[in-house]
């Protein structure tokens, strides 16, 4: 959530940057004249509030005094007294109604763009950073889609999921669901190694979580909701593990924390239809090790190249060719104020397809979430900085494996790193 203190006394440049993102999605004049009537209202009441403290300290006065108690002069006093109540009573709703508003339509702002992300409107205006990976592009000129191949080994079988669940989903098969479960054990242990501190946290999280983060109240429509209870199906696991330090005060001695946990994530993928429908790419179930980190803000930056790294090091560790994307203003997620995307190389359609996300949030989910630090022996507090990113998309790692390291023959070969986990070489 953006500051409203940053919004008064910087209204330009906040208006300036929010139309980075877009020339005509976010206005901010009208959050400005709630702010305005509020600070007013709170201006009077405290005016009143401090008159009503006063009179009350003058009464006993008087009347310690000698003044009689039911004489004119006490009489007139609690009446102004009595007045000064009824227009507290009446200031208190409104100034609580005005707040209510401007917190609804700041939760509505995204965050500010990093003044070193790329200006553009859409994807088509992101900037690609580098490339890894070329030596290791197949050759095989005949590769088939992951769930051409998937289906033909007996491991991918999405029309019996169907009878259980709906498209896009898919049931794991004997090998096929070895290699999720050694994929997921590989990434987990290497972001160990990397100083994550492994969580197995909740997959059904309460609504005050999610606005936390900045899923709610903007993207409800993304995400699967018990009937009857305040609870969601987690769509990543940066939900939960950031809400673990939901208003809460942490030692400055306690940053950085750096988190990793395995999730199965939910997403309705709301607007997607006629897009990746076939294979693992766009699913409402699919399962993924995210990173998160809560750092000092004069780390923040650093720690971001650090994520990227260490995310990009799982598919370095696979052999398996990527790019890194720098999302430009327009593309940026409603959260993020400078996010990597990681796009692993998919032959079968000849292109690259994101893998991980690797977003700093800067101070904006602390603030929503209200989660911050203090330093020993100064006074006040400051919210940390959030960072997430994938480490990585399970189910996108294990199609890139089934098409990269497909034989001519229709075997698969097992990446050398996997071998020990999957306890074979070849699919």
């Amino acid at each position: 959530m953006l500051d409203i203190k940053q919004i008064r006394e910087n209204t330009e440049a906040v208006q300036e940057k929010l139309n980075r993102r877009s020339p005509d999605g976010y206005e901010i004049q009208s959050i400005l004249e709630l702010d305005r009537q509020q600070r007013e209202i709170e201006v009077r009441r405290t005016q009143l509030q401090a008159r009503s403290n006063e009179i009350g300290k003058l009464i006993g006065q008087k009347i310690k005094g000698g003044s009689d108690p039911k004489g004119s002069e006490i009489r007139e006093l609690k009446n102004e007294g009595n007045d000064l109540k009824t227009q507290l009573s009446s200031l208190e709703p409104q100034e609580k109604e005005l707040k209510a508003q401007i917190e609804t339509r700041l939760l509505q702002l995204p965050n500010l763009p990093s003044p070193s992300t790329p200006l553009g409107k859409s994807e088509a205006e992101n900037v690609e950073i580098r490339r890894w990976g070329d030596e290791y592009l197949p050759q095989n000129p005949k590769i088939l889609p992951h769930w051409e191949i998937g289906e033909q080994l007996g491991i991918l079988d999405f029309k019996r999921a169907v009878k259980v669940a709906q498209s896009r989903f898919v049931s794991l098969m004997g090998a096929g669901a070895a290699l999720e479960r050694a994929l997921i054990n590989f990434m987990l242990d290497r972001q160990i190694a990397a100083g994550y501190r492994e969580v197995m946290p909740p997959v059904l999280i309460n609504s005050s979580a999610l606005m936390g983060t900045g899923q709610l109240p903007k993207f409800a429509e993304e995400s699967f909701k018990c009937a009857e209870d305040d609870l969601w199906l987690t769509p990543t696991a940066e939900v939960p593990l950031t809400n673990l330090y939901r208003d809460e005060i942490l030692d400055a001695a306690q940053l950085p924390i750096h988190h990793c946990a395995y999730t199965p994530c939910f997403r309705r993928e709301a607007g997607s239809y006629g897009k990746d429908t076939r294979g693992l790419i766009r699913l409402h179930q699919f399962n993924k090790v995210e990173l998160v980190k809560l750092v000092r803000p004069d780390t923040s930056e650093a720690e971001h190249q650090a994520m990227l790294d260490n995310a990009t090091a799982i598919l370095e560790a696979l052999k398996l060719p990527y790019r890194v994307i720098e999302l430009c203003s327009g593309d940026l997620g409603f959260s993020a104020t400078k996010c990597y995307d990681i796009e692993v190389w998919l032959p079968s359609s000849d292109t690259y397809r994101e893998i991980s996300s690797c977003s700093n949030c800067m101070d904006f989910q602390a603030r929503r979430a209200n989660i911050r630090f203090k330093e020993a022996g100064k006074k006040g507090t400051q919210f940390v900085h959030t960072l997430n990113g994938s480490g990585l998309a399970v189910g996108r790692t294990m199609s890139a494996i089934l098409e990269n390291y497909q034989q001519p023959d229709g075997t698969v070969r097992i990446p050398d790193v996997l071998q020990s986990y999957l306890g074979r070489e070849v699919l």
